[in-house]
């Protein structure tokens, strides 16, 4: 167990903030991170087996850190740069919150959660979103994301079932869309081309999530996301940077921090959905992990209690070895419930399954090569 003490210091210590200072929250003084060796360095992959041997392999990249920058655990490179995805969200929303923005909208955890979601598309989902921005004086037409089918199987269903058509509500960043429209809206600012880099909310986003991550904006890469917002490039040690200080900040004073972390801990299915890995995570451990998937390959999580942050990224994207290697890490730092909950056992090692339905195989952490034999032992 880390120190609970603060971190914060000086000019960096939390505060209450009105409209229109500072959206960059208690790191804003703080100089860029220059990370120090990993105290711990490993590798590990995420392992294909058939008949007992290896049959693929997906490679792991991670970094492990704690609130103070320390890199407690290199896995394979740490320092490895990417997209950083849908994982970003909880700081593309901290602008319009830590300017006073969910009282003037009258918004609780419920929006919050949601604009910090890849939600599954259910119609809870859907409502709440549409709900965002009619209370805006905006619909569905306004947002910049495209339409997509419903992540979660249950939504997939019932909108099939409905005989609706397939909206941009359905979106699993909706509701960060509709988050972004308000904080347009009540900055004045056009809403129109909110989605640009060059608009004031996309800014205001790339500083904070470059404040938060211990870098300069001009370190951090720009691009455009699936849903048709900006979207970060930075090394997988400032992404876990960023949450091992999200975690620390949300029990050491700031406000901010603390009502996004409840928000999405308390609303796990908000977050996610019915059958959703981030929701059955947060669900099972109760509010002590925050989770956040990306597109990809790339996951975001801390441990709360503990200010750890960690960020890994499958090198081939793959979603199948994204979520084993999320809870294997977990596991390394007893972040997860003992025993396993029957909720994500299926995702600590999934099953390989032919077509008659018969395992043939599974799905796991190891350090095995292609082609050797193996046993079913998590690293």
């Amino acid at each position: 167990m880390s120190e609970t003490r603060s971190i914060f210091s000086g000019a960096g210590a939390p505060h209450a903030e009105p409209d229109g200072a500072s959206v960059q929250g208690p790191f804003a003084s703080a100089t860029p991170m220059v990370f120090a060796p990993a105290l711990r360095e490993r590798r590990f992959d995420v392992v294909v087996t058939r008949g007992g041997t290896v049959e693929s392999r997906h490679r792991v990249h991670a970094a492990v850190v704690d609130a103070n920058g320390t890199l407690l655990e290199g896995v394979r490179d740490p320092h490895t740069e990417t997209w950083w995805r849908s994982c970003a969200k909880p700081f593309q929303v901290m602008p319009l919150v830590r300017a006073g923005g969910l009282e003037r909208l009258g918004w609780g955890s419920s929006q919050l959660a949601l604009a910090c979601a890849s939600h599954g598309g259910e119609p809870e989902h859907v409502a709440l979103a549409e709900s965002m921005l009619a209370g805006i004086g905006l619909e569905e037409g306004d947002l910049a994301c495209g339409a997509h089918e419903p992540l979660a199987s249950r939504g997939a269903r019932l909108l099939r079932e409905s005989g609706d058509r397939v909206t941009r509500l359905h979106n699993n960043c909706s509701g960060k869309h509709a988050a972004m429209l308000a904080r347009a809206v009540l900055l004045g600012e056009p809403t129109t081309g909110y989605e640009q880099a060059s608009h004031a909310v996309q800014r205001a986003a790339h500083e904070t999530v470059a404040t938060w991550a211990g870098m300069t904006p001009e370190q951090v890469r720009v691009a455009v996301d699936g849903c048709g917002v900006t979207v970060f490039s930075l090394p997988l040690a400032n992404m876990a940077l960023s949450y091992a200080r999200l975690a620390h900040a949300s029990t050491h004073g700031d406000e901010t921090s603390r009502r996004i972390v409840h928000a999405m801990t308390t609303h796990p299915f908000l977050v996610g959905g019915s059958d959703r890995f981030d929701t059955r995570l947060m669900e099972a451990i109760g509010g002590n992990v925050l989770c956040k998937v990306g597109a990809e390959g790339v996951h975001t999580f801390a441990i709360l209690d503990r200010g750890i942050g960690f960020a890994l990224k499958v090198e081939d994207g793959s979603q199948r070895a994204q979520f084993v290697a999320v809870l294997a890490m977990l596991a390394e730092y007893g972040g997860l419930p003992s025993p396993l909950p029957e909720s994500l056992r299926d995702a600590a090692v999934r099953a390989v399954r032919n077509t008659r339905g018969e395992q043939v195989g599974e799905v796991f952490v190891s350090v095995a090569s292609l082609g050797a034999p193996v046993r079913n032992d998590a690293v």
